[in-house]
Formats: C-alpha cells, structure tokens, sequence
C-alpha cells in the first residue's frame, strides 16, 4: 500500500484522514503545517500527499508549489483537500503543481478513488 503524508492543522481532520488510511492498509507521515510537510516530504519521499490549503505560516499553495518545483518531490502527486470549493481555488491549485482536488467534509470512497488515480501504477 501507499505511504501518505497529510498536511493539515486540523487535529479533527488529520484524525479522520489517518483513520481512512490506515483502514485500507495505508502508512500515514503527517504535518501539521505547510513548512514542516515540505521538509517531511523531501525527507521521506512519499507516495501521495493531502494537502490542506489554509494554515498558519506557510499555506498549502505555497508548500504545493514548493514540492511541485523542487527536482527531488516534483514527481510527488498532491492532493488538496480543503473547505475551499470556490473554482479559482481550484484552477490556483492546478497551477500549483497539485494533481487533484478534494472538498471537505471528505467521503472515504471519494478520498480512495482519487488516491489511486495519482499513484503510479
């Protein structure tokens, strides 16, 4: 199975995503702010990772840009997975560097569905 990170600074939702996860046979990394997720993921090189948008210092945009521009994690798919359902948030994600695009509250199939869909086969 994969090894995700999750980014968020939600202890709520960093709960919810892990148990989804780890129900499917997952190994989950976790941050809880977009610095720290950007480091973690260029220590662990991850399958995936969920990335909320809005936290504290760096947000999501900026470490998805981060990961997405560095020849180390650039190959890394990310997910976002935010409150924000507006579609300039959306279409801001793409550019980016994110691969898809979630809005919470997350279903477990939704989240699973969209997993597959980036990881290499």
């Amino acid at each position: 199975m994969a090894r995700v990170l999750i980014v968020d600074d939600s202890p709520t939702e960093m709960y919810k995503l892990t148990a989804m996860l780890e129900r499917h046979g997952h190994q989950v990394l976790k941050a809880d702010n977009g610095a720290d997720g950007v480091a973690l993921a260029r220590q662990e090189k991850p399958d995936a990772v969920l990335m909320d948008i809005v936290m504290p210092g760096m947000n999501g945009f900026q470490a998805t840009r981060q990961l997405s521009k560095d020849a180390e994690t650039k190959a890394i798919p990310v997910i976002m997975v935010t409150t924000k359902d507006q579609d300039t948030d959306k279409v801001w994600s793409q550019r980016q560097g994110a691969r898809s695009y979630l809005v919470k509250p997350i279903e477990e199939h939704d989240l699973l569905q969209v997993l597959e869909g980036v990881l290499p086969r």
